[in-house]
């Protein structure tokens, strides 16, 4: 682990979004193990939202997929891994209500919370299966999400 790895590993822990994470892998039943970089693979999650095949709590990346499949695709997990920077650099749990209103803004600007989202597109679009599209215009379908491969 890089010396900057260890700093968002440890501010996560503080600000406390890396606990929130583990607290939710624990209540939706996941199967926790360690996974590169500092980071936490939570695997089988179920709950119904978010919508998403993987979401990141701090250093807790959690899956859809099954232990053994989940963080298996790199692209994805680096993807995640950018989400897992954008909280220490947030404080934490501010995050969650950034991350809100920067997917509201790209849900004015392109009918998908995703193509104009900052932090998704900071975190890279295709890498976590988004695809960018352009300011929407009246009577223009809205962008789509590809499910990324878990």
């Amino acid at each position: 682990m890089t010396p900057a790895q260890r700093v968002r590993q440890i501010a996560n822990v503080l600000n406390l979004s890396t606990p929130l994470g583990v607290v939710v892998a624990a209540a939706s039943r996941c199967a926790v193990s360690s996974g590169p970089r500092g980071l936490l693979i939570a695997a089988g999650y179920h709950w119904k939202l978010p919508h998403a095949g993987a979401f990141t709590l701090g250093n807790v990346i959690l899956y859809r997929a099954p232990q053994g499949v989940a963080g298996s695709n790199t692209v994805l997990l680096g993807h995640e891994e950018r989400h897992s920077t954008q909280y220490a650099y947030c404080l934490g749990l501010p995050f969650l209500a950034l991350y809100g209103i920067a997917a509201g803004w790209s849900m004015l600007r392109s009918g998908n919370p995703a193509s104009r989202n900052f932090f998704e597109r900071q975190a890279g679009l295709a890498a976590g299966g988004y695809v960018d599209t352009h300011p929407r215009r009246q009577g223009s379908p809205a962008g789509q999400r590809i499910e990324a491969e878990a």
